[in-house]
């Protein structure tokens, strides 16, 4: 057998322990014990059977907190649920069985008035637990991860997610699917790399390469891509809630579009995760931070902020504070830290003074300057500021520089000159981006009974992590009247030997297989403790945190390794596709044996329509653009009041990640297609699928322009033929190949030529439609060939709305 890796943390083999070298972290909450057997030698996990059913109807009432537990019982503790619920090895005379038997609702448990009554197999489960010794297991979240037994065949060149994921499927007697189509594969390798669909030639040399390595070249051409940073770049922002605007009360503009560059900047350099998250925490806090770094830095000021008159200072210090505590534990901990803003959580070991202690890291940011001096204005200041230069920009002054030095050694004084003026105008592209500044005496946090910011009777609170994961002061080698900082705490982040960096790793692995397969291996991305759910497959998840670790935190190196398994090019397929008896349910809690085929992110949807139609542009970087939305869409935004102007031009046809973000009014287009308002941290957007989205894609002008412009390339790139019937076929599988990369099978052929019969038909019968229509690209200049009339670019049109809204255009091959 191979390991995957060969550092590891150990996991104390007793419930009160957690042992990491150098790190001794006591759980007096968590059991350890062999897994109890279950009928049939079925093998039953606390974690994954049990616990969820305790947290879900227990814990509330007789769990962590101490202030709300009822009957001073705990039942997420062995010793304490042992000594008087339950009898271990016997559910008849266990405390916990009768309670919840009971028929008198009085003595019934759970209460009645809670409204969370346990299933036949949910009791089923807990007898069968308590009849086997009730033993508990350490949380899974909690314990590091350690290296992973990989089955034969790895070493010789299978991949190691291939052998993990079988041995998983065989011992549950279930199949994979099949290998996807080397056109689905390449397809939904682009759609998930770059957020776009490869072009016809794309796809037609990989199918002719016959080389054992084509699908990896491919695979590491798309990860070169600056393509790859946009895409990316559109769950981090997600993740960090990046918006264009202030969030509450006016909602107005301010400066952070720098920071969002400087994310797919840092993406496509293939920073490592750890130095990532470093520069975002505490850029301002490095030495001689760089500009990019404190740019990074502005990840502190995206939080929803107030510019209203009159507000309380006090307050908003504690909503912000509550705010960035929330955001840092979802981020990098999955944790919940937001449930113990007012009490100690009920279901996780994190308690009210872990919160008020953690918020205390972020008491040096310099942002309340908009306290006094924020305004209507948009954009509205949010001191400090400053005004930076791309990247690019910057680089290129640093060559002009260089050759205006040359001139001079030269005296050559023209060339000095016009290099000057060059100079000038590069210069005076700068914008304005907000940035984190460290104030010399950061501000007093006090605990506050109940989160009341009203209450100034608790104690003043230092920074410091969590009690049950560690010591920061131990961890920083600080004294102890030092005060730690946020550099401190994003070093023990990411430290794998004396911080928390093996259970960071799980938390980025879970994410990273969740982008490239529709599903986390845990479904809870944002939540790892007691109310999200344990992994489906604990091993693989453990064996991508060691190679995100063992890789030096390379997220391009990690992709890479999921995107080449067959696992991630297996079909998308029902249950009922499969060679074995599997009902859908199962499927959905087998890790890898198909593919998810879900409708893609809002973005990618935009942008496949735009790189199919012709018109996406492809600046890297930039403002954020406006397009078009519906007139009157901001008619309740106030102070001030304002009137939404769609940009025009290149500007128009930009890239999704480039939107500008409303958080009180997202782009609708964005909305009906599940994009989140980035008031939270985001780790899963929803997954609906309504009318709404259906009217989006067929009525925004975007897309109706959009499909004029794929309906004009169409023309152009088909020669006309004798025949008219074979000529509009031609096209018709023209426009498929475009798109989906295949040819029109016969019953869509079929149907699209009923369909533009019909809409020429009706066009030619009704110019003011054809022209209503076409007019609306009037300030986009729409290639059409010269010899095409208006009722067959109309028709056209409509054919080509249709195949922008099918289903294998919108959804993951």
């Amino acid at each position: 057998m191979a390991n995957s890796r060969s550092s590891h943390c150990h996991a104390a083999s007793n419930w009160a322990g957690l042992a990491c070298k150098g790190l001794a972290v006591a759980f007096a909450w968590l059991g350890l014990a062999p897994a109890a057997e279950l009928n049939g030698g079925e093998t039953l996990s606390f974690n994954r059977d049990v616990r969820p059913i305790l947290s879900n109807h227990c814990f509330a009432c007789h769990g962590p907190d101490e202030a709300h537990r009822g009957a001073d019982l705990r039942l997420d503790q062995a010793e304490a649920a042992h000594e008087y619920a339950i009898v271990p090895g016997n559910a008849d005379e266990s405390e916990i069985i009768a309670r919840i038997l009971e028929t008198d609702e009085d003595l019934r448990m759970p209460p009645a008035d809670i409204g969370k009554r346990l299933t036949e197999d949910e009791i089923q489960i807990l007898r069968r637990w308590v009849d086997a010794g009730a033993p508990y297991e350490a949380y899974w979240a909690y314990v590091p991860p350690k290296p992973v037994s990989i089955p034969p065949g790895a070493a010789s060149g299978v991949n190691a997610i291939d052998s993990l994921v079988r041995r998983d499927l065989d011992r549950q007697r279930h199949h994979a699917a099949e290998l996807a189509t080397r056109r689905n594969q390449l397809r939904r390798l682009s759609l998930d790399l770059l957020g776009l669909p490869p072009s016809p030639e794309q796809v037609d040399q990989f199918l002719k390469d016959d080389q054992p390595d084509a699908y990896l070249r491919r695979v590491d051409e798309l990860l070169a891509s600056p393509r790859f940073g946009e895409r990316f770049a559109e769950y981090w922002l997600d993740l960090v809630r990046f918006a264009d605007t202030v969030g509450y009360h006016g909602d107005q503009i301010h400066n952070i579009a720098p920071y969002r560059d400087w994310v797919i900047d840092s993406i496509n350099q293939n920073k490592s995760l750890d130095q990532f998250s470093r520069e975002q925490l505490a850029g301002d806090l490095l030495a001689e931070p760089t500009t990019d770094q404190l740019i990074a830095s502005g990840y502190n000021r995206l939080l929803q902020t107030t510019h209203e008159g009159g507000l309380q200072p006090k307050e908003y210090r504690a909503i912000y504070a509550a705010d960035r505590v929330r955001n840092v534990s979802e981020v990098w901990m999955a944790a919940t830290m937001g449930c113990c803003q007012c009490h100690d959580h009920k279901y996780d070991p994190y308690t009210a003074l872990d919160f008020y202690s953690m918020a205390a890291f972020f008491a040096d940011v310099d942002d309340e300057a908009h306290f006094k001096n924020g305004s209507n204005a948009l954009p509205t200041r949010r001191e400090p500021e400053i005004d930076v230069l791309s990247a690019t920009d910057r680089m290129r002054l640093e060559s002009i520089d260089r050759a205006i030095a040359e001139a001079k050694e030269q005296g050559d004084t023209a060339i000095a000159e016009m290099l000057r003026e060059q100079r000038k105008e590069i210069d005076g592209r700068r914008v304005r981006t907000m940035i984190t500044k460290a104030m010399q005496s950061p501000r007093e946090t006090r605990f506050l009974p109940r989160g009341n910011w009203l209450d100034e009777s608790g104690d003043v609170v230092a920074p410091a992590v969590p009690a049950f994961l560690g010591d920061i002061h131990r961890f920083a080698k600080l004294a102890p009247d030092a005060r730690a900082n946020r550099l401190h705490l994003a070093n023990w982040l990411f430290d794998c030997e004396e911080g928390i960096g093996r259970l960071t790793a799980r938390v980025f692995a879970n994410r990273l297989w969740y982008l490239y397969s529709g599903q986390g291996i845990s479904p809870s991305l944002a939540d790892f403790g007691g109310q999200g759910q344990p992994p489906r497959h604990s091993a693989l998840l453990d064996h991508l945190a060691g190679v995100l670790i063992d890789s030096d935190w390379d997220i391009k190196a990690t992709v890479r390794i999921i995107v080449t398994s067959e696992t991630y090019r297996r079909q998308v397929a029902a249950a009922s596709e499969l060679h074995n008896k599997t009902s859908q349910s199962e499927l959905s809690s087998l890790v890898g044996a198909v593919q998810s085929g879900h409708r893609l992110p809002a973005e990618t949807v935009r942008d496949s329509l735009l790189f199919i139609s012709g018109l996406l542009d492809d600046q890297v970087g930039g403002q954020s653009a406006k397009p078009f939305q519906p007139a009157g869409y901001y008619r309740h935004l106030n102070f001030p009041r304002r009137t939404y102007q769609h940009d025009s031009g290149a500007m128009q046809w930009r890239r999704g990640v480039y939107t500008h973000w409303q958080r009180q009014f997202v782009h609708p287009m964005m909305k009906a297609l599940d994009a989140p308002s980035r008031e939270e941290c985001t780790a899963q957007r929803s997954r609906s699928n309504t009318p709404l989205e259906s009217l989006a894609l067929l009525n925004d002008p975007t897309f109706v322009i959009a499909a004029q412009a794929f309906a004009a390339r169409v023309l152009r790139e088909t020669e006309s033929s004798a025949g008219a019937a074979t000529e509009t076929q031609d096209r018709i599988h023209h426009a498929f190949r475009l798109a989906l990369s295949r040819k029109a099978d016969p019953i869509e052929l079929q149907t699209l030529l009923d369909l533009f019969d019909a809409e020429h038909k009706r066009y030619q019968t009704d110019a003011a439609a054809a022209d209503g229509l076409l007019s609306l690209a009037d300030a986009t200049p729409i290639a059409w060939p010269t010899e095409s009339g208006m009722a067959e670019r109309a028709a056209w049109t409509s054919a080509c709305r249709v195949i922008f809204n099918l289903h294998e255009t919108l959804y993951r091959p």
